[in-house]
């Protein structure tokens, strides 16, 4: 009876941390929904309060400012060629390194594992003023070069580590029937990645998405900014639109939601399936 009311006890307690943890984590994202139905001087007054009407006047206001409609264009861009190449230049840099074991091969590994852990914040200037000097910045495809930069090293890892599982044998048995290198890779090797694949997919995606700072170095035409650059529009050397941006802040979190509401299951699959891997 005892063990039994301490089961249940400790049941209790986690179910109520969770709970408590939930409300913290989704209070700021209430406080922002709530805040932008508001006007700019009852947010200022009490931004924890229910606005006195629900006014949606911010949110056309926001969508025409920040040019939504080309920002999203801009950012789907961005998204889906940078995550693409990642997973393509990776996959096949992983694949190499793992059938054709040799020291630079290992040496090439090493660095990319090294780099891993080197913040972007310590090239950052170094890399604002090497690229502006070329004249290579203010460009969706050298954002998207970028990309590919910085996030290779990650992608390469995961694959490597996958690739190695796979039998070698297949491969051969495919090159018995008359396959080159790159129908092996790309008709036998590649489909097996799917559940490493999918986990760098939807990782990047939300990265490159949701990303401020490397976009904000690189783009400085309104023409080619981003989602998140777009909510930038709001913010004024002396004075803040807090409303406003709030509304915008939610338009920019749709498609996001979208994203995961209709990858749910697969964003949950793909990481515990490429954690096992």
């Amino acid at each position: 009876m005892g063990m039994k009311l301490e089961k249940n006890l400790n049941k209790i307690i986690i179910f109520t941390l969770c709970i408590l943890m939930f409300i913290l984590y989704i209070f700021p994202f209430i406080l922002i929904l709530i805040n932008s139905f508001k006007g700019r001087l009852e947010v200022v007054a009490n931004p924890l309060s229910l606005p006195e009407k629900f006014d949606f006047g911010n949110f056309i206001e926001a969508f025409n400012t920040m040019n939504y409609g080309s920002a999203v264009i801009n950012s789907l861009i961005v998204t889906v060629l940078s995550v693409s190449v990642i997973i393509l230049f990776s996959s096949m840099l992983a694949y190499y390194l793992v059938r054709y074991d040799s020291k630079i091969g290992k040496l090439i590994f090493m660095t990319l594992v090294a780099s891993m852990i080197i913040p972007f914040q310590s090239v950052m200037i170094p890399f604002v003023t090497v690229f502006g000097n070329l004249g290579l910045l203010n460009s969706r495809g050298m954002l998207i070069y970028f990309y590919l930069g910085f996030g290779i090293s990650m992608a390469t890892f995961m694959f490597h580590g996958f690739i190695k599982s796979i039998p070698v044998e297949l491969e051969e048995a495919a090159i018995v029937d008359g396959a080159n290198h790159f129908q092996v890779f790309f008709k036998v090797v590649l489909p097996m990645l799917k559940p490493t694949t999918a986990t760098i997919a939807i990782l990047d995606v939300l990265w490159i998405w949701n990303d401020f700072l490397l976009p904000s170095l690189v783009l400085v035409n309104d023409n080619v900014r981003t989602l998140p650059l777009s909510t930038f529009y709001f913010f004024g050397k002396y004075t803040a639109n807090y409303s406003v941006a709030m509304a915008a802040l939610v338009l920019v979190l749709i498609p996001v939601l979208v994203f995961y509401f209709i990858m749910q299951k697969k964003i949950i699959a793909g990481v515990v399936d490429g954690a096992i891997k």
